[in-house]
């Protein structure tokens, strides 16, 4: 009985850390809209077989290509946006579950576990932006995070959170 309750808390840790991230990925897209994708022309979605396309369709196509281009620009700093707010919102979520720790362990670990989630969401997404700077600065602060987390959790369990 003792086992099942421990993996029924694993479960529960594990799931309550993904909604978590979950709650923080929706959420940011939400209530920060990203840049709307180029529609494919309709005008050239035809088969062309052995004709070749008319000018108008090439032009659409040409046109469409220009978008598409402009429109991936325009996600690198969205996603450097994004991935500050998620940065946020992880090193939020962690600091709670140090808080926590103590009172309400399995909240914390979940806590703990969203946070770290969230925290590796912010760095997928600073990889998106393709700014070597921001990507280093943000795998930086997730490193100096994790560490913080570590040594406070599994070294120095004892050290309290200062309210």
């Amino acid at each position: 009985m003792k086992e099942e309750n421990k993996l029924l808390k694993f479960v529960y840790t594990f799931f309550l850390g993904l909604l978590l991230a979950m709650f923080v990925g929706f959420g940011v897209n939400t209530f920060y809209e990203g840049p709307k994708a180029p529609e494919y022309p309709s005008s050239t979605m035809a088969i062309y077989g052995d004709k070749a396309p008319s000018e108008e369709q090439i032009a659409a196509e040409k046109a469409y290509n220009e978008e598409q281009i402009a429109y991936n620009e325009s996600l690198k700093p969205y996603s450097r946006n994004v991935s500050i707010i998620v940065l946020l919102s992880a090193i939020a979520l962690i600091s709670l579950s140090l808080i926590y720790v103590s009172k309400i362990k399995i909240l914390a670990d979940g806590l703990m576990m969203g946070g770290l989630f969230t925290l590796m969401y912010s760095i997928i997404r600073s990889i998106i932006s393709e700014n070597s700077k921001y990507i280093f600065v943000t795998i930086t602060v997730g490193l100096i995070t994790v560490a913080y987390l570590g040594y406070r959790r599994f070294v120095h369990p004892e050290l309290k959170v200062k309210k």
